[in-house]
């Protein structure tokens, strides 16, 4: 199959009149300077699609049911309850229909692979279902009713706080131990569509001893992600409970690097950023996520001017659009430093500068090749060049167009391995995945 691009965005930057040859889900040509051969599809311009290094598709479901005050220092420990609460009445089916929903509109938005931070794990008693990868299989059938692309990331979660204190009620559905673990990773391997991705997580230096750090990573030879120092309650926890800081201590005691990606990653000193960034490790960004928990902002400046990779991700699902999740990056530093155009070197543009990062950190962080080149998977997204936002738009504005100014609809087409997956802005399963997902929640929440 053949498709023809008037501008499409290259490893090597923009090129004109480009044609992409796709065989068996890959790229297997790019020729720039070209005339569309006959049966080519022809579009206006074309852009890789991006990875989504950090989702937990199920809390979908609950945007919008934790925007009331709860007690004064309302905090994600206080929304944490709420999502407890939440969890408690999901059965794999559920799971399967609010997560497609979640992926459908990643799809729609220049996401076309996501990693899945997947930690419930047990029936809602806290048993383990007779398959050990039931939920597992939740995700799988909504990746595969979609067409994302998917890097499963099974959570190990043992404790409810440093130092391996017991578990709490709300957690009963993620718990494990180790050799449950190990048979839940391979149970879920067998699970997996031909180009998927299977790494682990263990959830947090909260949830996870030492000992059990080590054995859980020892399982897996793909990605390795981790929540850390998203709090600062997590910090000062963790200088209680070791006399480190999170990153410090996984710093100091794991041999961080390209494998690993620690998510959030928020509350780090200056030397905590220097030395993640010169680590190889990627910076799992979640932006939007950490905005409505009131998390924190990540020192982007500093840490991207240390060479620091990053990647961007949806988190708690509460709103799923790339473009936003870029430009909230830069919008935090802009708040923060009470400064513009913060996160590109002089004279580039910023939202070049924060496409190109996100999609070289979240190849890395999910496992795979990125952009549109030979060998890569055939992930591509075309702009909707009729969107007003794109008005009198040239290459070199494209992407600072789509990121500050697209809204809605600047997204014409996105193709996941060659397949064709939203024409028009609309995922090609919208309307069966929207009304399965409505019945859910009216049931769920009725």
């Amino acid at each position: 199959m053949d498709l023809w691009f008037e501008t499409a965005l290259l490893p090597t930057g923009w090129a004109g009149r480009v044609t992409v040859r796709i065989a068996e889900g890959r790229i297997s040509h790019v020729l720039a300077g070209t005339d569309p051969a006959a049966g080519a599809e022809r579009h206006r311009v074309a852009i890789p699609g991006l990875g989504n290094v950090h989702s937990h598709g199920f809390q979908r479901g609950m945007a919008g049911l934790s925007e009331r005050r709860g007690r004064p220092d309302d905090d994600f420990w206080s929304w944490r309850e709420i999502m407890y609460r939440f969890l408690d009445r999901l059965t794999p089916e559920d799971i399967a229909a609010i997560t497609a929903l979640a992926y459908a509109e990643m799809l729609e938005t220049g996401y076309t692979r996501v990693g899945e931070f997947h930690y419930l794990h047990n029936d809602i008693d806290g048993a383990r279902y007779a398959d050990p990868a039931e939920t597992a299989g939740a995700i799988v059938h909504a990746a595969e009713r979609t067409g994302i692309g998917l890097t499963l990331l099974p959570v190990f979660y043992a404790h409810s706080d440093f130092g391996g204190l017991p578990a709490k009620p709300g957690q009963r559905r993620f718990l494990s131990d180790i050799d449950g673990f190990a048979t839940l990773v391979e149970a879920s391997r067998a699970k997996l569509p031909a180009d998927a991705v299977l790494g682990v997580a263990p959830h947090s230096l909260r949830a996870v001893t030492p000992e059990e750090l080590r054995a859980v990573t020892a399982l897996t030879t793909g990605p390795l992600h981790i929540h850390a120092a998203e709090q600062t309650r997590e910090v000062e926890a963790c200088l209680a409970w070791s006399g480190a800081r999170p990153v410090e201590w996984l710093l100091d005691n794991l041999g961080i690097g390209r494998r690993w990606t620690l998510i959030h990653a928020t509350h780090l000193t200056g030397a905590e950023a220097d030395r993640l960034a010169a680590s190889g490790a990627v910076a799992g960004l979640c932006p939007v996520t950490e905005a409505n928990l009131g998390d924190g902002i990540f020192p982007a400046e500093r840490y991207l001017a240390a060479g620091g990779a990053i990647a961007t991700g949806t988190d708690s699902n509460i709103q799923i659009d790339a473009a936003c999740e870029l430009r909230a990056i830069e919008y935090s530093q802009r708040l923060s430093l009470r400064r513009r155009a913060i996160l590109s070197p002089e004279g580039a543009s910023v939202g070049e500068t924060l496409f190109h990062a996100a999609l070289a950190g979240g190849g890395q962080a999910l496992g795979v090749e990125t952009g549109i080149a030979p060998g890569a998977p055939a992930d591509i997204v075309s702009l909707n060049m009729d969107h007003p936002g794109f008005a009198g738009a040239s290459a070199d504005t494209l992407l600072d167009r789509w990121i500050f100014a697209g809204r809605a609809g600047a997204i014409d087409c996105v193709w996941r391995a060659g397949t064709l997956q939203v024409v028009g802005g609309k995922h090609r399963g919208s309307e069966a995945i929207a009304s399965h997902y409505r019945k859910t929640l009216e049931r769920l929440l009725g």
